[in-house]
């Protein structure tokens, strides 16, 4: 699930923006919480909340503490937390080299810009889709919404999030579909189990512990590989 948050001083814009971001990813499946801050010096009060975000929509222009200090503040801790600016004056827009924000967006322009730009910020968070000839038809998967695969005598399964869980199966070999996720951050644990590292919570005792709850097993001799990748994933996030 990705965290979004939207700081901005001026209620209607932060919730312009809240309603905008949510029919945006209702569209494609995406969950996601979106959490509302009415000022930057409220938002960095919380020092959690300098790297816990996957994208902070900052508005620059606010009183006491504007988007910029804010989003400096972010960066202070090497945050790999995506910055939008959100921006009612186009002077402004410079300002966001210094801080590393992958875009603006115009709040006269909200319903046109912020679509294209969670597109950008999306590709750019290699939240891809994926298609795939499933028994119940060709369907384009985002990859961050797989949990995992398991595969079971001539076909696989895999376990989906959309709104709710859901399963779709395939006839085809776990080893082409690892070959198809490389680079995803998919991670083989098992002969029978390729898991989304993004959804592990925790590997030990030769289990390995989904944010769903379910415990998968990983053979001992395996054991140490996959604990070492898993750790490594972590290190590079």
């Amino acid at each position: 699930m990705l965290k979004f948050a939207v700081c901005d001083d001026e209620k209607y814009y932060r919730d312009r923006i809240s309603v905008l971001l949510a029919e945006y990813l209702e569209t494609r499946s995406i969950e996601a919480e979106v959490d509302l801050y009415p000022s930057g010096k409220e938002f960095i009060s919380e020092q959690e909340n300098l790297v816990k975000y996957d994208v902070v929509f900052l508005d620059i222009n606010m009183e006491e503490v504007d988007g910029i200090r804010t989003a400096m503040e972010m960066r202070k801790y090497e945050s790999t937390t995506t910055i939008v600016l959100v921006t009612a004056f186009i002077s402004y827009a410079l300002e966001g080299y210094k801080v590393g924000a992958v875009r603006y967006i115009m709040k006269d322009a909200l319903e046109v810009q912020l679509e294209e730009c969670m597109d950008t910020v999306l590709k750019k968070m290699q939240f891809r889709q994926i298609a795939f000839s499933f028994i119940e038809g060709e369907k384009a998967l985002y990859t961050d919404n797989i949990i995992y695969i398991e595969s079971r005598r001539h076909k696989c399964i895999f376990f989906y999030m959309e709104k709710q869980r859901v399963t779709y199966q395939i006839y085809e070999k776990l080893d082409s579909i690892e070959e198809k996720l490389s680079g995803y951050g998919f991670l083989r644990t098992h002969k029978s189990f390729l898991v989304n590292m993004k959804h592990i919570r925790k590997i030990s005792n030769y289990i390995v512990t989904l944010d769903s709850e379910e415990e998968l097993p990983i053979p001992r001799l395996r054991y140490t590989q996959v604990r070492e990748a898993f750790v490594a994933y972590k290190g590079e996030m």
